[in-house]
């Protein structure tokens, strides 16, 4: 090998390494961010049950049974929810045709499109959460 060659394979390498590097650094941000931002409801309960867990010093039986009434609590909330959301669904229809009556045809449009966008994110949020 010439030196020229050596020279040239040593660029293509580092070429190769810094490519490399950045798509392993890309994947562990991603998977940073996602962790981060993904359920930050079940994100919430382990961070309890995590503190209770360390600070009170949980026995294993113990640490099982704080998180089994961790989880039936969680369960209650749920069924809350859906008891209370058709409540807050007829609220928020009542508050928009109320908002729609207020508006011009050109506003209108703009406002269904916001409206559509938001219950687009919420109902993305509320599949992630599950």
């Amino acid at each position: 090998m010439t030196r020229r060659d050596k020279t040239r394979f040593k660029i293509w390498l580092a070429v190769v390494g810094v490519f490399t590097l950045g798509c392993v650094t890309g994947a562990s941000l991603v998977s940073a961010y996602r962790s981060q931002a993904g359920a930050p409801e079940a994100r919430a309960r382990e961070d309890l049950f995590g503190q209770l867990r360390r600070e009170l010093r949980l026995s294993e039986q113990q640490t099982g049974h704080v998180r089994a009434i961790i989880e039936e609590t969680r369960d209650k909330y749920r069924e809350l929810r859906s008891e209370c959301r058709p409540r807050y669904d007829a609220a928020r229809a009542s508050a928009r045709e109320r908002m729609r009556a207020l508006l011009t045809p050109e506003q209108r449009q703009t406002f269904d499109a916001i409206v559509a966008e938001r219950d687009a994110t919420r109902d993305r949020d509320k599949r992630e959460r599950r």
